[in-house]
């Protein structure tokens, strides 16, 4: 066997090793209990509590022949990252010993403390009991001698408290609507429609021992402070670039880790900003998908640290360098093999695909401020409309075959499909490639790449959860209400035009396929109507919309009180934020910046008696003007850090209600440090290098 063929073969049995997958549940379960389990994951039939005992005692088997000793119920609390709560598989005996035991009961429920999670006021501190619930379609996974097993979490009164839970709904919700317009268009063979996502995952590298010395980092994520190095990202020689030793090694161990775990990472590389990477795995669906991108991050995080480095995921971790986002690459299809939103050769021909591709296109039309809210968070306020993400307003880009087609279709019919041909390079050796029908648009935010779309307004720290169950949510609405009118049609055919031509005719405002980050886009969105929301404090308004409310309660996804929930977290989270930054800025700006200004001023000022007592006749010009320039910024930054002291006091004592709570750290607090921030950068740019008091920018992003 060559060396190349061990690799390959290793990688494949590597691949899931630590997964209570498809195979290994085949291997080791009893068929009849096999099939009833299978049918539950891809039919969505009800649990059978005898399915699940022999389930229980089959996964602890595995798991501890695999080396665990614990087992923990790991889920998705609205905080935005996992939680878990480890118990150990021993139970005592008579005589003094344990047994390995592991019951239905301990598979299908946990109780973990529902009142110290984000609740948004659904419980209150002494009502403690919350629960979880076993998601058997996500598979169980062994990661540091515990099985983990996916669940779902709700408080004792039934309100959902996690991001998991709506999102399982969502997917429901598609699939029953999905199945109805499918039905119409005489498809007698699919039992189930299942949206997948494939989420790209953008990160920063930084050096541990230089991250340490960041108070900023360490406590917000982000740098509050940093002046511009020499050099950025303008010569544009990062993204793609050949792998540093060190990225490379953290970047092998970190894809064993992953395949290990069952998340097939395939693709790996450096992004636009010095230190900046990219991870994307092959899309699956969209539960599993959104557990697997939550162990990326994890892992991430973990495998960087062996590696003497640390994982930034914050969406803007430096001031004027790309920030990162996270791509969630979406779609429809059946259980019988067909993408939905695949357009074939003839797509001018493809009613269906036409019906789906419309459907997507008046949902994001009409539930654009639901779209927005679900990639809203306090980092992703500084990228979006920064020319390196997509603007805050959605649009949807199609490119130039569908927009002929959906043209053609409102002047009363498509006739024909733009054809893209080959690309012909014009060297002899190289090969005549196929064109896509669709050019990549990297400044839309929801972008039609070929048979998906590509939402790329997803913060990167974030759960994908909450876009993907408003996407399903608010495609199955439309698609509920065109299976109303088809499903009615005498003349189907007829109906079916009538219906498109309605959609495009109402809805062609959502698309654009220009430049999003023109500012001529800006004022033209404005003039179709197109909400233009820049903050995460405007976009939860959406949250609490009549409209917004009725849709997701019709559908059992999150009924208005949940929604409500949601609203006060992600308003609460922002505010204790933005709090968090203001005290860490003033805490480097008193305790690091300002001893070290001043000991500056202090050499500048010793330098300048010094000369004067040789009583020559030496120019000191330069170090007088120099002296006075550092203590007009020094001054004006004790000011600026007086401004913020008192601004983030009366912010934290202010009584109204929560939004008003957070528009005022968004609109005072928040400006307080940015003034704050401005002044300091200007005098790392003078201050003795050596005196600086924390790593600067240069040394964080080269020096990886």
């Amino acid at each position: 066997m060559s060396n190349f063929e061990s690799q390959t073969h290793s990688l494949t049995e590597v691949f899931g090793s630590s997964v209570f997958n498809d195979a290994t549940m085949r291997e080791r379960l009893p068929k009849p209990t096999y099939k009833a389990l299978k049918k539950t994951i891809d039919e969505g039939t009800p649990l059978l509590p005898q399915v699940a005992e022999v389930v229980a005692n089959a996964m602890k088997d595995w798991a501890i022949e695999k080396g665990a000793t614990h087992y923990t119920h790991w889920f998705q609390p609205m905080t935005g990252i996992t939680a878990e709560k480890h118990d150990s598989f021993i139970s005592p005996t008579d005589d003094g010993k344990v047994i390995m035991e592991f019951s239905e009961k301990e598979l299908i429920k946990g109780e973990p403390d529902a009142s110290s999670f984000p609740s948004g006021g659904l419980r209150a501190t002494f009502e403690a009991r919350g629960y979880t619930a076993w998601d058997c379609t996500s598979p169980a996974f062994i990661k540091d001698n515990t099985l983990y097993i996916p669940t779902a979490f709700c408080s004792y009164t039934g309100e959902v408290l996690d991001k998991k839970t709506p999102l399982l709904r969502s997917m429901e919700v598609i699939s029953t609507q999905a199945l109805r317009v499918l039905r119409v268009f005489g498809n007698t063979t699919a039992t189930r429609v299942i949206t997948t996502v494939g989420p790209e995952q953008e990160y920063f590298l930084v050096d541990k021992e230089l991250f340490d010395q960041r108070k900023d980092l360490i406590y917000t994520g982000r740098t509050l402070f940093g002046a511009k190095p020499p050099k950025g990202q303008e010569m544009e020689d990062h993204y793609f670039g050949t792998l540093k030793e060190r990225i490379s090694n953290f970047m092998k161990e970190l894809d064993q880790e992953l395949w290990k775990l069952g998340v097939s990472a395939k693709t790996k590389h450096n992004e636009v900003a010095p230190a900046q990477h990219e991870l994307a795995p092959i899309f699956g669906t969209t539960n599993v998908a959104t557990d697997h991108n939550h162990i990326i991050m994890d892992t991430l995080k973990k495998v960087a640290l062996r590696h003497g480095l640390v994982c930034l995921l914050h969406e803007k971790p430096f001031a004027g360098v790309n920030g990162s986002g996270k791509h969630n690459n979406w779609s429809m299809s059946t259980n019988d093999g067909q993408n939905l939103l695949d357009p074939g050769k003839t797509p001018h021909e493809n009613a269906q695909f036409l019906v789906f591709l419309c459907a997507v296109i008046k949902a994001v039309d009409e539930y654009a401020d639901m779209l927005r809210v679900s990639a809203a968070n306090t980092g992703n306020d500084h990228r979006l409309g920064a020319n390196e993400a997509p603007p805050a307003i959605i649009s949807i880009f199609l490119g130039d075959q569908l927009t002929d087609i959906l043209e053609q279709i409102e002047n009363g019919g498509a006739k024909s499909s733009i054809q893209n041909g080959d690309l012909k390079i014009g060297v002899n050796t190289l090969p005549t490639l196929p064109k896509d029908a669709t050019d990549r648009n990297r400044t839309s935010p929801f972008a039609f790449t070929g048979n998906k779309f590509e939402f790329r307004m997803v913060p990167s720290s974030g759960s994908i959860s909450g876009p993907n169950f408003v996407l399903n949510t608010i495609v199955a609405e439309v698609l509920s209400d065109i299976a109303d009118r088809l499903e009615k049609a005498k003349d189907f055919n007829a109906e079916v035009q009538l219906l498109l031509k309605e959609i495009v005719s109402n809805h062609k405002r959502i698309i654009f396929n220009g430049n999003n980050y023109s500012e001529d886009w800006v004022k033209e969105a404005e003039k179709r109507g197109l909400p233009n929301i820049s903050s995460t404090v405007e976009a939860t308004k959406a949250m609490v919309k009549e409209k917004n409310l009725n849709v997701f309660e019709k559908h059992g996804v999150l009924n208005r009180t949940e929604l409500h929930s949601r609203y006060e977290i992600i308003l609460e989270t922002y505010i204790k934020s933005i709090n968090i930054e203001a005290l860490t800025m003033l805490d480097m700006a008193k305790r690091q910046i300002l001893p070290a200004v001043i000991d500056f001023t202090g050499n500048i000022a010793s330098t300048i008696a010094s000369i004067q007592a040789t009583g020559l006749s030496v120019d000191i010009s330069a170090q007088t003007e120099l002296l006075s320039e550092v203590s007009t910024l020094l001054a004006q930054f004790k000011k600026n850090i007086t401004s913020l002291e008192k601004a983030t006091s009366d912010a934290a004592n202010f009584s109204g209600d929560t939004f008003d709570h957070a528009a005022m750290y968004r609109d005072v607090v928040f400006v307080k440090m940015s003034e704050l921030r401005a002044v300091a950068d200007k005098l790392e740019m003078i201050v003795d290098e050596e005196m600086w008091p924390f790593p600067t920018y240069g040394q964080l992003l080269f020096n990886v």
